[in-house]
């Protein structure tokens, strides 16, 4: 596939924000700068930016407690997205949503969402009134291996199956759900395996290859535009930290742990461009610090960020 160097560059760019975003939301949790809980997406940056990045401006995503990634590749600000992890008025959901459940729709951003699965029949739903309406637009659902043996996917997947629905459905194979490793649980070793249950294609990608997401998303969301129908892509990867943050790694063998580390996705795709004359090392370096100061912008707006009012707590709520 030939892909202009701006979107090349576009991606490298997205991948280094949201690694450079969690790193310091890392760093802020532990400092206790945040309520709640935050579950990181270090690792992972190849699947969110593959994926979003074969994806229109008004098209949909729907996205998970591991949420943040999801968002900044969709093209969530960072200052709105800090500021709602710091519970401020000035983010996204104006401090109600928290980490788990950032929604910007006119992002196409439907929801992270803290229930296992909650956004497969979500995204699912979006692409029945896509069709509806015939509006042309893409839903792609991002879930983890542990939301594949909920009821909910295969309920959505069935339907979306049945009426030919245009949505794009991106399991994020990171081996656990939580502290549970899914090969103990499932006793097929592929995820994208269950397609052919319901007769919608099942790929295996590697989800720390940026360009190997994009090129299947992008082939995934031409059959769904087509009208051809959902697609169940399996992006095999790896978190790098435990399920939230503050949690002891006492379930994932270390050696198993090193061995991803050495796979992470960033790294060898900032090589590949500088060797293939997309960029050079000074622009990489530029580009990195234009992300970091992105970031510091982001920090400082939200610590400076008034809270909300109490006023202001049952607006904007509808359950």
């Amino acid at each position: 596939m030939d892909i202009p160097k701006e979107k090349l560059v576009q991606m490298y760019r997205g991948m280094l924000r949201i690694r450079h975003f969690e790193n310091r939301v890392k760093d802020l949790f532990a400092a206790g700068e945040m309520p709640g809980f935050v579950h990181l997406y270090l690792g992972e940056e190849a699947v969110a930016v593959g994926a979003c990045s074969a994806l229109k401006d008004d098209d949909y995503i729907t996205s998970t407690h591991r949420g943040h990634g999801h968002i900044l590749a969709k093209g969530g600000e960072m200052k709105y997205m800090m500021a709602e992890l710091y519970g401020k008025a000035t983010g996204y959901n104006k401090g109600k949503g928290g980490s788990m459940h950032i929604a910007w729709p006119k992002l196409g951003i439907l929801g992270a969402n803290g229930i296992v699965s909650g956004g497969i029949p979500i995204a699912t739903g979006a692409a029945f009134s896509s069709k509806y309406r015939k509006s042309g637009q893409i839903a792609v659902c991002f879930f983890g291996d542990g939301a594949a043996s909920e009821g909910t996917f295969h309920e959505a997947v069935n339907i979306a199956s049945a009426f030919d629905l245009p949505v794009v459905y991106v399991c994020e194979n990171n081996l656990y759900g939580v502290g549970t490793r899914q090969r103990d649980v499932r006793n097929i070793e592929d995820i994208a395996d269950r397609g052919a249950a319901y007769g919608i294609p099942g790929l295996i990608v590697d989800g720390n290859n940026v360009i190997a997401v994009y090129e299947a998303v992008f082939e995934a969301v031409k059959r769904a535009r087509n009208g051809e129908g959902p697609s169940l892509l399996e992006c095999k990867t790896y978190r790098w930290r435990t399920h939230f943050e503050g949690e002891p790694d006492t379930y994932r063998p270390p050696e198993e742990v090193k061995a991803w580390l050495k796979r992470e996705p960033i790294a060898p795709y900032r090589k590949e461009l500088i060797e293939q004359g997309v960029i050079d090392e000074t622009k990489a370096e530029q580009i990195e610090k234009e992300v970091q100061k992105e970031l510091e912008e982001a920090v400082e707006f939200a610590r400076t960020s008034p809270l909300p009012n109490r006023e202001t707590a049952l607006e904007g709520l509808w359950a």
